[in-house]
């Protein structure tokens, strides 16, 4: 399999032609050394022209990184799913109080929650045991878990088996 790489246009000879010309996109490329057998990642680069590349390049399609992402998330979900509401018998992911998981290229993990009600009495321990759990998850940087209030939780937000083990449906 043949690799190609962008070949380097001519340079501009006068100020004049600098100003005329349009501005390419660059890529982004890591600064690290990279070893043959690791993947190489190229976003927005323009290709002019291709020059053949004398070292194999590893390329990782966007769609298996997109899995690794799901995968990576579905494990944080697998994790919040073993927190419970005390006075409730279903996980708080089921209950609807995760609001938002965002997950950065670190696997930093960033967390919105709620809970069922502003004076509930596991306010001050619940983001703890999620942050807990979560933190727990192999591979995972940082946890932050923020407590919001805004939209306020409603038995809507429950999962159709949430509402169905609570008597809802």
């Amino acid at each position: 399999m043949m690799f190609w790489r962008k070949k380097k246009s001519k340079e501009p000879e006068t100020m004049s032609e600098v100003a005329m010309e349009p501005a390419a996109p660059e890529a982004k490329i890591s600064e690290r050394p990279i070893a043959p057998s690791q993947p190489v990642i190229i976003e927005d680069a323009a290709v002019e022209e291709i020059v053949p590349v004398d070292e194999p390049v590893t390329v990782v399609a966007s769609s298996e990184i997109d899995v690794a992402v799901a995968q990576f998330e579905g494990k944080v979900i697998e994790a919040i799913s073993t927190v419970f509401d005390p006075e409730i018998p279903v996980n708080i992911y089921e209950l609807g109080l995760i609001y938002n998981i965002d997950i950065n290229g670190m696997n930093d993990v960033n967390i919105d929650m709620t809970l069922t009600s502003p004076a509930c009495p596991v306010a001050g321990t619940l983001p703890g045991d999620v942050e807990r759990v979560v933190q727990g998850v192999e591979g995972v940087g940082g946890v932050h878990v923020e407590l919001v209030w805004d939209p306020a939780w409603s038995p809507d937000r429950m999962s159709e088996a949430a509402k169905l083990e609570l008597g809802f449906m």
